[in-house]
């Protein structure tokens, strides 16, 4: 009997949830005691300006690469630093946990006003009041600039 000849069997898939956590980042951008937030083209939340980040990648680079290609802001990677670390269920993940590793920067001198770009079709300006507008993340995020936000 050959390897050909023996059944074959496919890797088990696993549910969503039993994932290990998706690493994000996320852009703490603080303006007149509101949060910037973005919904994506086909989305009913709102969620911090942000993204994956890519293997091999650190989460600077890919906080730097998302904003800009998200917003179209040239963030100053020397000025990027952490704030807090926000974890999870991700909305439309199937109960997969995502940690968005929240992050500071300042955006470049001339770099232009955020605006949407590629899939981004909103932007908001959010406050504790806007709960219901976000994710359970967004929802952690709120909670934690609280101090620094309007009512």
């Amino acid at each position: 009997m050959t390897s050909h000849d023996l059944p074959r069997t496919d890797p088990p898939t696993l549910e969503p949830a039993a994932l290990p956590p998706l690493r994000t980042v996320g852009w703490v951008n603080v303006r007149d005691g509101r949060l910037l937030a973005v919904r994506t083209t086909g989305k009913d939340r709102f969620f911090m300006p942000g993204g994956k980040v890519e293997p091999g990648e650190s989460d600077a680079e890919a906080l730097v690469r998302e904003i800009h290609e998200e917003l179209g802001v040239r963030l100053d990677p020397t000025s990027v630093r952490p704030a807090f670390v926000a974890e999870a269920p991700g909305h439309g993940l199937g109960g997969r946990v995502v940690r968005m590793h929240c992050m500071y920067a300042e955006p470049v001198v001339g770099s232009p006003e955020p605006a949407p770009n590629a899939e981004i079709a909103e932007l908001a300006w959010l406050t504790p009041a806007d709960t219901h507008r976000v994710p359970p993340a967004g929802q952690i995020v709120l909670d934690r600039l609280a101090g620094v936000l309007s009512a």
